[in-house]
């Protein structure tokens, strides 16, 4: 049986490294740059991006927009219950994690306010999960939502947000996300439009990140870890623009791990991608082939992560972790707020 041991994608991380408030400007964050055909690593600011682009590349983003996905409800009892949207369903229907959710079985009925309830429906015992219908007495679903529920930050952030803008992408417009695609966090309005007036094009696909994304792999052989599936969308134009590009020679530039599960989801054998929208729960781990993507902008990942493995699958675990321990001995900031990589010349 084939064997990915969980263990070798550890590194050691200072807690003082785990980044708790974005960068301001968001573009003046540090930039760890690595040429992999040539071995170089650079240390720059994120600005710079700009001079490692050119009118033969292609910048794919993905638009999601991250909900007020964490919300409050009590049950008729009185007993608190914490809810993390993770899905829709449907309508009215929503996969959800619930703390603690012993208190919750099937049949409980959850009160949010005077006009949204909900009655658990279903156990995913696989995920720790429920799945709950939601009944609003008036107005929307969404309206509801947006007037109670909290923008949920990653467990290892312990400062509030001043402004829950922080932790959207400034082209953030598809909405359906419980966490940011955060390598797009670090673009500004004004390093957007100096990429568009250098000529490179830029492309928007979807990925609706999901809590699952910081799920630790717990199985000793990461292949016995479930990956959670997230939607995912690729228009007929995109798809067709990205094709052409691809045959032109043109260089293509995942923003994020998410662009980078949505290209190689959206990828034939023959790595020509088809317009989708569908459920993905694809794992990138190294020998893996990667089919489409030809660099990545990214930020620093959880230990023992998926999205660590995913870097490995274009660098190698062992220069994975090499740089790593480079980023902890200078100084960079980890994680969802933290700094970013870019990763190119990796076709060889």
């Amino acid at each position: 049986m084939e064997m990915l041991k969980t263990s070798d994608f550890n590194y050691d991380l200072p807690n003082e490294l785990i980044a708790q408030t974005p960068a301001s400007p968001r573009d003046s964050a540090r930039m760890l740059v690595y040429d992999k055909k040539n071995d170089k690593v650079e240390h720059k600011i994120f600005r710079d991006i700009i001079d490692y682009l050119s009118p033969n590349d292609v910048l794919v983003i993905n638009n999601t927009r991250v909900i007020p996905a964490r919300l409050f409800a009590h049950k008729v009892t009185g007993a608190k219950i914490e809810v993390f949207l993770l899905k829709r369903l449907n309508l009215t229907d929503y996969e959800v994690l619930m703390k603690p959710a012993r208190k919750a079985p099937v049949g409980t009925k959850l009160i949010f306010s005077d006009n949204l309830y909900c009655e658990v429906i279903e156990n995913q015992e696989d995920i720790g999960g429920r799945i709950i219908r939601f009944s609003v007495a008036s107005g929307t679903l969404e309206e509801e939502l947006d007037k109670i529920g909290e923008i949920p930050l990653p467990p290892y952030i312990h400062e509030k947000l001043e402004d829950s803008e922080e932790y959207q992408t400034i082209y953030s417009k598809i909405k359906g996300s419980s966490a940011a695609p955060t390598a797009g966090l670090h673009f500004t309005e004004e390093l957007m439009q100096k990429i568009r007036d250098k000529g490179v094009q830029i492309e928007e696909v979807t990925l609706d990140v999901g809590l699952g994304t910081f799920r630790p792999v717990n199985e000793e052989n990461a292949l016995d870890h479930k990956m959670h599936s997230e939607k995912i969308y690729v228009s007929d134009e995109v798809a067709s623009r990205l094709n052409k590009a691809k045959a032109e020679g043109k260089r293509i530039v995942a923003v994020g791990t998410t662009t980078v599960r949505t290209l190689e989801s959206a990828a034939d054998k023959k790595g020509h991608i088809v317009p989708v929208h569908k459920e993905t729960d694809i794992f990138i781990y190294p020998g893996v082939k990667i089919k489409f993507v030809d660099a990545l902008i990214t930020n620093f990942h959880l230990p023992e992560s998926t999205l660590i493995m995913l870097i490995a699958a274009f660098i190698g675990r062992e220069k994975t972790l090499e740089l790593y321990k480079t980023a902890v001995e200078e100084k960079y900031r980890f994680f969802s707020f933290g700094d970013a990589c870019f990763f190119y010349n990796l076709d060889i």
